[in-house]
């Protein structure tokens, strides 16, 4: 059988944008590498991180490169997580507060702690599982070739 496209695994799955708009999150991320950002605005080590990949995805963008990050927030409020994806976070999507895929992603995602960034293939299995550590070592200087590397393991079969 085929894998599950990037549609099926996000299907049904309602993002936020800047705006306040909502989003279907498989048409939002179709045909484009997918990062899930485990993050909140109480994590002082997310807030030095968000800086960065914000700038990483911004220079993706600029440069024409089919890019999506996913804000999974592990705010306790929901105005926590609109006040840090709006003032913090790039013009990415996020999770709905209390979305119930939140704590089912965080164990699919094996994700133990905060920040975390993963890229996720489009059946849903983890590409890249430290993509913070890459980020942090090689976005500024090799920021294109990190996003080639990432596109390629997630093009990927697992």
């Amino acid at each position: 059988t085929l894998p599950p496209t990037m549609t099926a695994f996000l299907e049904g799955v309602q993002v936020g944008k800047r705006g306040g708009e909502i989003v279907d999150a498989s048409k939002a991320t179709e045909g484009k590498v997918t990062l899930l950002y485990f993050s909140a605005m109480w994590c002082p080590s997310c807030r030095q991180f968000t800086p960065k990949l914000v700038r990483w995805y911004n220079a993706m963008k600029k440069a024409g490169k089919e890019v999506e990050v996913i804000l999974v927030s592990r705010d306790r409020e929901a105005d926590d997580l609109l006040e840090y994806f709006n003032d913090h976070n790039g013009d990415w999507l996020h999770l709905q507060f209390g979305d119930a895929k939140i704590q089912e992603y965080l164990a699919h995602f094996e994700v133990p702690t905060i920040p975390a960034l993963r890229v996720i293939r489009a059946d849903g299995s983890v590409a890249v599982k430290e993509a913070r550590n890459e980020l942090t070592e090689r976005a500024s200087e090799d920021g294109e070739g990190l996003f080639e590397d990432w596109k390629k393991l997630a093009e990927a079969s697992a």
